[in-house]
């Protein structure tokens, strides 16, 4: 029986992970300690997906409280599990939250990631290791390309990035927050324990990650949230770029079944931007007109001209590589699933 470490197994691309695997047969074993309700409050609490996922898998799903910043125990449950392929979907999310509580936000985002690839080393070198990055890794050097202003959204000027944001996007000398600076500590890690011991590694870059299990919260998952919002008939905040702010996205599901074509195909210290893409991609002011469609209530919202420390402008995801490199892959959920299946979820919450 084969058998896959999921850290972060109750959240959002955590849990979708847990599902798909245990629905290919394999053992999973779920590591989650429920920070997120630490982070974010009881709105942020995940215990009803463990719990989901307990009902619904029983014995193929095996829950393991552990904060992954504890290194003794993070050692000891990759020695004792030895699992065929590890997942690191584990984090403090928010770019936001980071400024407030700094140690916190790295001791999770770097210091656990490095906890895990050292224990994946020291036990099971050849084990593939998937790390949810994020696009936050390239800051707010997006901003600085050629940015056109349309009537609903901002749009790249130049045809070198008609589709989207490449791997090779320069990560340096620019503002990422705090959170993005702990994100790309666990990147650079984990490309490293592939390149330096010759692991099969992968981190992904990911654009925006959602689905009908995403606790969103106002900051952080803005499309669960928006949408939320819209469901409880409650003003949404548009905060700064006149609501024209661009984002590429990507349902779990999907994230999930890319993370499968690697493990049965894994490479070396690898990077791929995994997003929505340009189909995917939607502004703030267009998903009001999208799920006013979807539910027929009008989107009541505020807006508070300030700019978010190293938010992104446009950000859309280049699937060139990934596609290149996997090319049995595809996106199954467009955007339209994606805002049907949420508000569904949250008409029923």
């Amino acid at each position: 029986m084969r058998k896959i470490l999921v850290t972060g197994s109750s959240g959002l691309i955590g849990s979708e992970v847990v599902a798909y695997f245990c629905d290919q047969g394999w053992t999973v074993y779920g590591v989650d300690n429920n920070m997120r309700a630490d982070f974010f409050g009881p709105q942020g609490d995940t215990r009803k997906n463990q719990h989901r996922l307990s009902e619904r898998y029983g014995e193929r799903f095996v829950h393991v409280e552990l904060d992954i910043r504890d290194r003794s125990k993070a050692l000891e449950t990759v020695a004792t599990i030895a699992p065929d392929a590890i997942v690191h979907t584990a984090a403090q999310p928010s770019h936001d939250l980071a400024a407030s509580r700094p140690f916190d936000d790295f001791d999770v985002n770097a210091n656990g990631t490095l906890n895990l690839l050292e224990a994946n080393r020291l036990h099971n070198p050849e084990t593939p290791f998937v790390h949810m990055s994020t696009n936050k890794v390239y800051g707010d050097g997006p901003n600085a390309l050629n940015l056109v202003e349309l009537d609903t959204r901002w749009e790249y000027g130049d045809e070198a990035y008609q589709n989207g944001i490449r791997e090779d996007f320069s990560v340096d000398q620019c503002t990422h927050s705090l959170f993005g600076a702990s994100k790309l500590a666990g990147d650079v890690l984990v490309q490293e324990y592939g390149r330096y011991f010759g692991m099969p590694t992968c981190c992904l870059r990911g654009g925006c990650l959602t689905g009908p299990n995403h606790s969103g919260v106002e900051l952080h998952g803005f499309l669960s949230y928006l949408i939320k919002c819209n469901v409880q008939r409650r003003k949404y905040t548009v905060f700064g770029y006149k609501g024209k702010q661009v984002r590429d996205n990507i349902h779990a599901y999907d994230v999930a079944s890319f993370i499968d074509a690697f493990i049965a195909a894994p490479r070396v210290a690898e990077v791929y931007n995994l997003g929505g893409g340009r189909d995917n991609s939607i502004s703030i002011l267009e998903s009001f007109k999208l799920i006013e469609t979807i539910s027929g209530v009008p989107m009541e919202y505020d807006y508070d001209e300030t700019n978010r420390i190293g938010d992104h402008i446009c950000y859309i995801s280049d699937l060139s590589k990934i596609k290149a490199h996997y090319p049995e892959w595809e996106l199954s959920k467009s955007l339209e699933d994606i805002f049907t299946e949420i508000w569904q979820a949250w008409r029923e919450a």
